[in-house]
């Protein structure tokens, strides 16, 4: 079975999003259906990217050139109109949770596209 990367994107989403309600230092995701368009689109992105059995690590360094690229910068909190977001930082430097988050998320995309 073959599977488009938007469905396994909104798998992998979902499960972060119950992941960031168990974890209290990580902000609640909205749902999938909910989401701003630009957290689809990165979360496809992170999908499609190049290399899907590298680790979260390199994973987010990724997800990090893209959303530059794109204008975004560090700040408090998440804010797609300001194009903010707290964890443009690197890998090691964030929270347990979020890295968890990361991982969750690779490990999602290399079991359903395998």
């Amino acid at each position: 079975m073959s599977l488009e990367p938007k469905q396994i994107a909104r798998v992998a989403h979902e499960a972060n999003r119950a992941l960031t309600q168990i974890l209290k230092d990580v902000p609640l995701q909205p749902s999938w259906d909910e989401a701003p368009e630009d957290m689809v689109r990165s979360s496809v992105q992170g999908v499609r990217m190049e290399h899907p059995r590298a680790p979260a690590s390199q994973q987010h360094e990724e997800w990090m050139k893209n959303k530059i690229a794109d204008g975004w910068v560090l700040g408090e909190k998440r804010d797609a109109e300001k194009k903010t977001h707290p964890a443009l930082i690197p890998y090691e430097h964030l929270d347990a949770g979020v890295q968890m988050k990361d991982k969750v998320f690779t490990t999602i995309v290399l079991a359903m596209t395998q």
